[in-house]
């Protein structure tokens, strides 16, 4: 893979000039044998502001991580009291998966804040709400209904990335189309949200959803009934025009404003990064390369593969320094063939490399 890292720097400098010329007034305009003296020039220059100094070395060291990594690849690096951000294709549009569980979380904790929701209040799930693939509480609705509460939905959406948990939490402040105005509304930036999981993931695979998809086998059973040129057709829409794509940046930029506070009130925003910090997915993508001492919160997505090929496999989160420092870290592998201990080892080198970074300083 070819590239170049490309550095955003959000920096403190402002240099502007002003010219302040007279006018002559009618009663005295010049003759033509005279000739009007130039109007004087002033120039006012503000000062340059102090700019963090950059991180060569540490973008340099990514950019050959990435550069050595064999897929369609994003990554967005950005530090809480720094006022750069490093990063490789991270303004270009990639997979999210259950990454957009994340805002769905956070439009729900927003509700809370507001009084439209609370996490005691009692719910009832039934067969009707099952989504597809990843759904561990479908063992507890069984063939009725399930009764818990919104504090239980949100542990399983953001701790087990339960899709049905999430789909349901999303109907609850609105559907698809209030996630978005949450998010516009926050100025996330280049950050989309789809149709729902089981619509997303139906249209991915090149099906059109059908109830008894909630049955996985069902799905996959219909999913391989497929053409391999119908899949492969559907796969390649997918991710040359995600309907969930974010760019890393965005990402990034977002939880870095989750953990200074910024979103959801002080509690809510403590509430929501404990479940990202006790999530039970990914354990051996950012984490792993994560050093004892340091705190992680993060939320993973994964994709659906055909022929050895997968469309989605991410993770974002806010690692935190033993002094209290925290970076923001988006990795986002839209497109890629590689095994899986090699992507892996691709993250962990990422998060790695950050944590030596900042212990280098």
């Amino acid at each position: 893979m070819i590239g170049r890292v490309r550095i955003a720097l959000v920096a403190g400098v402002m240099a502007m000039t002003a010219c302040v010329s007279s006018q002559e007034t009618p009663s005295r305009i010049p003759t033509a044998a005279a000739q009007p003296n130039p109007a004087p020039r002033l120039v006012i220059t503000l000062p340059t502001l102090p700019q963090a100094p950059f991180p060569t070395a540490l973008a340099r060291a990514i950019h050959a991580l990435w550069a050595g990594f064999d897929g369609k690849a994003g990554i967005a690096i950005a530090r809480m009291d720094g006022n750069w951000v490093i990063h490789e294709r991270g303004d270009e549009l990639m997979p999210q998966q259950s990454v957009s569980k994340l805002w769905v979380a956070m439009a729900v904790m927003d509700a809370i804040d507001r009084g439209q929701l609370s996490l005691d209040q009692r719910v009832t799930l039934t067969r009707a709400d099952l989504t597809v693939f990843n759904q561990p509480i479908a063992a507890s609705i069984g063939e009725g209904s399930y009764t818990t509460t919104i504090a239980d939905l949100l542990d399983r959406q953001m701790r087990r990335s339960d899709n049905t948990a999430n789909d349901f939490l999303m109907r609850k402040v609105g559907g698809p189309q209030a996630i978005r105005n949450f998010i516009a509304a926050k100025g996330f930036g280049a950050i989309r949200f789809g149709p729902g999981e089981k619509y997303l993931q139906a249209k991915t695979a090149g099906l059109t959803w059908r109830p008894e998809y909630i049955d996985n086998q069902a799905f996959r059973d219909a999913r391989t009934k497929l053409s391999d040129a119908a899949r492969t057709a559907a796969m390649d829409a997918y991710i040359a025009d995600p309907p969930d794509g974010a760019s890393p940046i965005a990402i990034a930029r977002a939880l870095l404003r989750l953990k200074r506070g910024d979103i959801l009130s002080p509690s809510s925003t403590r509430y929501l990064l404990n479940l990202m910090s006790t999530s039970i997915t990914g354990p051996q993508r950012l984490h792993g390369g994560v050093p004892a001492g340091w705190q992680f919160a993060h939320k993973t997505g994964t994709g659906q593969e055909f022929k050895g090929r997968q469309a989605g496999f991410n993770d974002v989160a806010v690692l935190t320094a033993p002094d209290g420092t925290s970076y923001a870290v988006a990795v986002m592998i839209a497109d890629t063939r590689t095994p899986l201990s090699k992507r892996f080892e691709f993250m962990q080198g990422i998060s790695a490399t950050v944590a030596a970074f900042h212990q280098q300083q």
